[in-house]
């Protein structure tokens, strides 16, 4: 099969689901079948249907597997093993996979073994671990078709850079995860492999782009994962099936060698980043491959090393003086968030606040109607052509988000030079509003409304400036199937292009989560939202939430997340 076949869509697509299913029955043992009647909630089929060590391995944190790989515990061999049987039985439960990779997988843990058993040392720092990579992330002989029919048959010509280090630090590659129609949802479905589905109700949709991704992980079938994110695309995958997602800044991590349209296209930048079980998972991620100093091989990445705590940050001083200063933003202003998503940040600030190394400070939003207008002029600035010449080239039909993101969006049109340099402008200009509005709360320099010049004076109050934010990573938790629009809580951080750390609170949704009566919505936003919202539909769906940074400051997200977790004592894990 090559790209540009003239097969009818439903053939080339009925091709694919064969080849992802050749692969699957490829493992040994065979992967379980589900029964025929399964719960909504199937995060508790694998405990029923796979062997003890499996589940014993794929549940292990990804701290803890690297351990026991490094000391020879466990061969990678028996881990990679475990994780595939673990995805082929996710996959059949969820639709989270493209393909599984036994061969390669297995041939490249015999080797990772032999070299421990030879030499009793492991190759690095992420020696032998099995780790998911999104598919439009080119691997060598592969397919590449990015959700695009038109595209199956494309063949990567060699490994993406991010994997390339990340194999040259010991990991193994195992499985391929599915991505919707024009990696422009924030949920997961295509024409070849249909709809990915979340495994805590499978009413509800995965997520996106990276759903395939937060599902697999969701399910224990990865303990470690590979997304991308230009609107929410690592952060809403994370959030809807409870694990922990980081959305870096832009030009830390390499990004050279996936496939998409609008390759090229500087006016949103997108970024790669971790999707992991846990915290720890996330940090050694983006440790691993920052150490091995990236900009060296992409020269666009910047020149910044990883640092460690506490040179990291200033949010704990020997003296202990210096609190943990939390901004609150709970409600963006435009779309009110459900009750779940609210009872999740109430009871984490009643935790937080009675501590006295913690300083919560309201943080009010500052125009973010006016950033999604913004954002959502320059996603397409090209009107879109690109992505409706790959849809329209196999005939295959628009699913429902494509429609709205690209059809349905009035901002998406053919836009002229300077057109553009001006929605440049706007976006350089409501940056920099947002960093005065930053600089303002909790300090006497004048926001952005009072003031269009920047307040020098001020920089001295630093140390009363707001850390980090506490924020929805969405309107609500997971939303049924088609229903995901309003990317607000999400693309808004990426005009901003500030890094998001997502993270489950140990909460799920339930009856408990009564609908607001009486409620008068805002916009017709925040009456889709709310009119959306009933309390059984969204049962078992896990409560995550997101902090916010500014640009470049990983560690700092990390370190305060890893407090906040010691000082709470919820449980922060999957």
């Amino acid at each position: 099969m090559t790209a540009g076949s003239k097969k009818p869509w439903q053939d080339i697509s009925a091709a694919m689901i064969k080849h992802r299913e050749e692969t699957i029955a490829a493992i040994n043992p065979a992967v379980p079948d589900p029964p025929k009647d399964v719960p909504l909630n199937v995060t508790g089929i694998p405990a029923q249907l796979l062997p003890k060590d499996v589940v014993s391995i794929t549940e292990t944190p990804t701290e803890l597997l690297l351990q026991k790989l490094a000391s020879g515990e466990l061969t990678s061999i028996a881990v990679t093993n475990a994780f595939l049987q673990r995805a082929g039985l996710a996959s059949k439960l969820t639709n989270c996979v493209t393909e599984l990779l036994p061969d390669r997988a297995l041939d490249r843990a015999k080797i990772l073994d032999d070299h421990f058993a030879k030499h009793g040392t492991p190759i690095g720092p992420l020696h032998g671990l099995p780790i998911s990579v999104k598919e439009h992330l080119s691997m060598k002989g592969l397919d590449i078709n990015a959700g695009f029919v038109s595209w199956v048959g494309k063949i990567a010509p060699d490994d993406a850079l991010i994997l390339k280090l990340l194999r040259k630090a010991g990991a193994v590659f195992y499985v391929r995860t599915t991505e919707p129609q024009a990696l422009m949802h924030l949920e997961t479905d295509n024409n070849i492999y249909g709809v990915t589905v979340n495994p805590y109700n499978t009413a509800l949709t995965s997520g996106g782009s990276s759903g395939g991704e937060g599902a697999l992980i969701g399910m224990h079938g990865s303990c470690l994962g590979i997304g991308t994110d230009i609107g929410g695309s690592i952060r809403s995958p994370a959030a809807n099936n409870g694990v922990f997602g980081l959305r870096p800044t832009s030009f830390r991590l390499p990004v050279g060698g996936w496939a998409a349209t609008m390759i090229g296209s500087e006016h949103i930048i997108p970024v790669i980043g971790p999707l992991s079980t846990s915290l720890e998972g996330v940090k050694v991620f983006m440790k691993t491959l920052i150490d091995q100093q990236p900009w060296l091989y992409e020269p666009s990445l910047v020149n910044m090393p990883w640092k460690e705590a506490p040179s990291a940050t200033l949010l704990r001083k020997s003296d202990g003086k210096r609190k943990l200063r939390i901004g609150i933003l709970a409600d963006d202003g435009v779309v009110k968030p459900h009750p779940p998503i609210l009872r999740g940040i109430n009871t984490l600030v009643t935790k937080l606040r009675e501590n006295p190394d913690i300083e919560l400070v309201d943080f009010p939003p500052y125009k973010h109607e006016e950033a999604w207008q913004i954002i959502s002029s320059l996603y397409f600035a090209d009107g879109a052509s690109e992505e409706r010449e790959a849809i329209d080239a196999s005939g295959e039909p628009w699913r429902a988000l494509t429609d709205f993101i690209i059809s349905d969006n009035p901002n998406v049109k053919d836009l002229s030079i300077s057109e553009l340099w001006k929605l440049t402008q706007d976006r350089d200009g409501y940056k920099a509003a947002y960093n005065q509005h930053w600089n303002s709360i909790n300090t006497s320099q004048p926001s952005p409304d009072k003031t269009s010049e920047v307040e020098v004076g001020a920089i001295p109050e630093m140390d009363k400036m707001v850390d980090v934010l506490l924020t929805p990573t969405g309107p609500g938790c997971a939303p049924p199937h088609d229903c995901s629009r309003y990317w607000g809580y999400t693309s808004q951080w990426n005009l901003l292009d500030y890094p998001c750390l997502i993270f489950p609170t140990g909460l799920q949704a339930g009856p408990e989560d009564k609908a607001e009566e009486g409620y008068k919505p805002r916009n017709e936003q925040d009456r889709y939202n709310h009119e959306l919202y009933k309390p059984e539909t969204y049962v078992d769906a896990p409560i995550s939430l997101q902090l916010v940074g500014r640009r470049y400051e990983e560690e700092r997200l990390i370190e305060a997340l890893e407090m906040m977790s010691e000082i709470v004592g919820m449980p922060f894990t999957t």
